[in-house]
């Protein structure tokens, strides 16, 4: 993975990393990034993040916050927000956590005080009784995706902050599918709506 060494003489450019040009650069970051400083790449993607916020409840540490860190990199989310226990376990994000804005919220209302001072409405996603099909709904241009922990879903309070809540429709036996998945399935939904084909500009 990644490329070797950039022979010299290097390009004059304040975005480059001198020890990755020197010793190569093996990261998981797409080709336009090579050589690139992490600072750098942040801001490059800070230029161009989607309207959507991304959050989740974690109440027993979930396992599943890394990769859900993973998918709201690859959809370029503005935020993400991690709301009851700071500490989470970082390797399913696959050092994405490096390039993504992550912001700690102690409970579910203080994310709703937060959202409302951004005037962002919450949308939760989870098959709780009255939620509605995300297959065809009409997406807010901005705002927050709110996902319950693994297992119990969005706790009572957090259904309560949000200001409509859908879920992913599912045709096979399970009664649910592993939040990370779900995640990735709604900011996917949101893209489509919203990003159309332009992500990659």
């Amino acid at each position: 993975m990644g490329v070797g060494p950039l022979p010299s003489p290097w390009p004059d450019d304040p975005r480059l990393d001198r020890e990755l040009l020197a010793g190569g650069d093996r990261r998981n970051v797409d080709d336009r990034y090579r050589y690139w400083t992490v600072d750098a790449i942040t801001a490059d993607l800070d230029r161009r993040r989607h309207g959507f916020h991304v959050a989740v409840e974690n109440v027993e540490s979930d396992m599943n916050i890394g990769s859900i860190v993973r998918s709201a990199n690859a959809f370029l989310a503005c935020e993400v927000h991690i709301v009851g226990r700071r500490r989470w376990n970082r390797r399913g994000a696959m050092v994405t956590d490096r390039y993504q804005h992550i912001r700690h919220h102690d409970e579910v209302d203080a994310l709703r005080r937060w959202a409302e001072g951004e005037g962002l409405p919450i949308i939760g996603i989870d098959n709780v009784e009255g939620s509605l099909p995300i297959e065809g709904a009409e997406l807010p241009a901005a705002c927050v995706l709110l996902f319950g922990q693994e297992g119990p879903g969005l706790s009572a309070q957090a259904q309560q902050a949000c200001a409509s809540i859908l879920h992913i429709t599912q045709y096979g036996s399970t009664r649910s599918i592993n939040i990370g998945a779900a995640a990735a399935i709604a900011m996917h939904a949101w893209v489509c709506q919203h990003a159309g084909g332009a992500g990659g500009e």
